[in-house]
This record gives C-alpha cells, structure tokens and sequence, in this order.
C-alpha cells in the first residue's frame, strides 16, 4: 500500500509543479500584457504624441500594446491549474473542512464520514473528468477555434482533462483508502480523520 501511495503523492506533486509552472507562465503573460497596454495607452497620450510623435509611432509600430491573445491563453491556462492542483489536495487530504459537529464524535463515527467526503470528491472528479472528455470531443469535432490565436479550443480542453482524470485517479484512489481505513480500524494514510484540535 505504501509503494501506491508513494506512486500517487509523486503523480500528484508533479501535476502541482506542472500546474505551478504554468500558472507562473500566465502572471507572466498577465503582466506584460498589461504593462504593454499601459504603454501602448501612454505612446497614444496627447503628451507623447506631440513631444515625439515619430518616437511614439514607431514603438507602436514596433508592436508595443497588449499581448495578442492573452484572454484566450490565460482562460486555457486556468484550466488546466486548477485541475493539476486537486490531485495534491487529494492525496494530502489538503482540502478545507469544516468539522465542528464531526469533530466531536468517536473516531470511527469519524471515519465515516471521511469516507463519505472521499466517495463524494471521487465521484464528482470522475464526472468532471467525463465533462471535459466529452466537451474536447465536441469540440475537436467542431474545429472550432479560438477568436483571436485561431487554436483549436479542444487544446484547451486536453490540457484541463490531464489534470481533471489525475484527479479523478487520486479521488478514487482515497476514497478506496478510505474505504479499507473504515474497514480495517488502522490509518494507512495520515491525515485520515482529521485534525484533533
């Protein structure tokens, strides 16, 4: 079981760096386009344009403004994040909880449900992984793209459903685990019933 659960942590981990990556890709994209907007904003200003309008000109020319696209990217990008994130908060069991009613109770009664809040996780991750899988179908059947890059939208949606079957996989992975907890009367995962507090 502990080999599982090392293959599963390091699955989880390395879908949280590739989302972290990414993510840190599109505060790069979000800040220069912004910036370059400023800019662009600043270089048509009455100011510059009759101070040095050749200047001006020409760094507009040059391309400075907004990153083109950079709506469209961050939308694909975001998805794809959210989704590489969840595997780690599984496996970790780093969701938030509320448990003051729970917390209070025996620990088998405990048990229970983390059980019941694993299977539910697992079972909406294997849905949302379905969504998205039936959703890039569509749309690669399509050929739609996107307005502004012309990408094909089913990118988008291929790049979210890696994080959301990861997901999926880890969500039914602890929901298992927790199924055998509950059985057994034994931990095989830290984190198994909660902070005591």
């Amino acid at each position: 079981m502990q080999g599982i659960h090392r293959f599963m942590t390091a699955m989880a981990r390395i879908m949280a760096v590739l989302g972290g990556i990414v993510l840190l890709a599109l505060i790069v994209i979000t800040c220069v386009s912004i910036l370059g907007r400023a800019l662009n904003t600043a270089l048509h200003s009455g100011l510059i344009q009759s101070a040095a309008p050749d200047f001006a000109q020409a760094l507009i020319d040059w391309g400075i403004g907004a990153i083109r696209g950079d709506f469209e990217l961050v939308e694909a990008g975001m998805a794809f994040c959210i989704f590489a994130f969840l595997p780690l908060c599984q496996v970790t069991a780093g969701h938030a909880t509320v448990d003051i009613l729970v917390g209070a109770m025996p620990r088998p009664a405990r048990r229970v449900f983390v059980l019941l809040g694993e299977a539910l996780f697992a079972v909406a991750l294997v849905v949302i992984a379905q969504q998205l899988y039936l959703g890039m179908e569509s749309k690669l059947r399509s050929g739609q793209t996107s307005f502004l890059l012309q990408y094909p939208v089913w990118w988008g949606y291929a790049a979210a459903l890696t994080g959301a079957v990861a997901a999926a996989v880890a969500g039914v992975y602890m929901a298992l685990v927790r199924t055998l907890e509950l059985l057994t009367g034994r931990v095989l995962v830290p984190n198994a019933v909660g902070t005591d507090h």
